[in-house]
């Protein structure tokens, strides 16, 4: 029997296995499905494993995503893979079930997994009718003993059992351009109406501002002489907030098209603690009374724009404000680790679903028909959002907040 300095068993816990995917099953059978399910999957199996952390890539034609991460691969959650990362080409080829030596690839991911002691992991491909829809992988430390054949087998089934969950289950994929959909339905075609939605999204919020607009400006031109001093500055002062709500509209409208964030050339080192206070300070003044900023007395410089981060925050604080109650407080912090430096915006307010963690990035997206009558916008903010934070080399991802609320971090490379 070998010895195992880091509690690693010398075989797979199935009594642990059984009785947690016994769970899992209650799970779909009371209702619940997708990435709920999914995250429990991983919990359930990393100590059953003997692992030190799980992971779960979807794959699309764009690349591959960690959607699902426990553990000591928890900080991984959002990280995208291009399809050009050559670890993506080598998960899509090959044995279905592998093990993987991160030392040894070549990959930023890989390199960042092996600097914080993940040297190894056993990973196996999900896998519907030849479609590749992701990967699980399941993470040792260096210290640990090679994963033993029932370890392989177990990653194998694990892996197996969320590829049926994509084919059976709804809420599965988390991405919009995943291809489970063309992959699973007979040949069923997805009718893409993104040029529909987008007409009918804009022109819709479009339309408000502009009607607010005109609105005060012809009541100042017939009525100027019966207002009151107050009156035509109250009328002024909605008219410029309108004016801004418009303009930013039409920059997320112009971003959303384009290739790159207009303006930014290659990331380059900043100090985020600054760019941080500065962005603060030029929130919008009903989004600066709520904003709390909590910063460490040191933060290492981060590698970044300067000027576009400080729009990731106008948008993260604006979605914050969004969907919590008028004054309650959002709260701006910020951390770093070995690899990355982070910031939160946190919130108080009604709650990011286990299962719209990874949609709400969508472009056109909101939780349900219901959202956009109570919730009203674009659907654009956090889909930009990302788009600029990955530009950078970055990433960004959502969770529930303990106690109610969500909370938006964005990871950047560490100088």
């Amino acid at each position: 029997m070998s010895v195992h300095t880091r509690g690693m068993p010398d075989r797979t816990d199935y009594a642990a296995l059984i009785a947690g995917h016994t769970v899992i099953i209650e799970m779909i059978n009371s209702g619940d499905a997708g990435l709920p399910v999914l995250n429990q999957l991983l919990q359930v199996a990393q100590p059953a494993l003997g692992a030190a952390g799980m992971a779960f890539v979807e794959f699309a034609p764009s690349g591959g995503r960690v959607i699902a991460a426990t553990g000591a691969a928890e900080w991984t959650l959002g990280r995208p893979l291009p399809a050009s990362d050559p670890i993506t080409s080598c998960l899509l080829t090959g044995p279905r079930v592998r093990h993987v030596r991160t030392d040894r690839c070549t990959n930023q991911l890989a390199a960042e997994l092996a600097e914080r002691g993940l040297r190894r992991m056993v990973v196996s491909r999900a896998e519907i009718a030849g479609h590749t829809v992701g990967s699980l992988h399941a993470l040792y430390l260096a210290g640990d003993d090679e994963a033993s054949t029932d370890q392989h087998a177990v990653v194998g089934y694990l892996g197996s059992c969320i590829a049926h969950m994509y084919g059976y289950q709804s809420g599965l994929p988390v991405r919009g351009d995943g291809p489970v959909v063309a992959a699973l339905a007979d040949g069923l075609a997805v009718v893409d109406d993104e040029r529909d939605l987008f007409v009918a999204v804009t022109s819709h919020e479009l339309r408000t501002p502009v009607t607010v607009i005109k609105g005060y400006a012809d009541t100042l031109t017939d009525h100027w002489e019966s207002l009151s001093e107050t009156d035509r500055r109250q009328a002024a002062r909605v008219i410029g907030q309108r004016a801004n709500d418009l303009a930013r509209l039409l920059d997320r409208l112009l971003a959303s098209a384009a290739e790159a964030w207009p303006g930014d050339g290659p990331p380059a080192p900043l100090d985020l603690a600054e760019t941080l206070r500065l962005a603060v300070a030029d929130l919008p003044a009903d989004l600066r009374r709520r904003a709390t900023l909590q910063l460490p007395a040191e933060l290492p410089r981060a590698v970044g724009h300067r000027q576009s981060l400080g729009t990731v925050l106008t948008e993260l604080a604006t979605n914050a404000a969004k969907y919590s109650p008028p004054g309650s407080p959002i709260e701006i912090s910020a951390e770093a680790d070995d690899q990355t430096v982070c910031f939160r915006v946190s919130d108080r307010g009604i709650g990011v679903r286990p299962e719209h963690v990874e949609r709400a990035f969508d472009r056109f997206w909101q939780g349900d028909s219901g959202d956009r009558r109570r919730y009203p916008g674009t659907g654009l903010g956090l889909y930009l959002v990302r788009r600029i934070v990955e530009q950078q080399n970055g990433w960004v991802f959502l969770r529930p907040r303990t106690g109610g609320g969500t909370v938006a971090e964005v990871r950047l490379p560490r100088r």
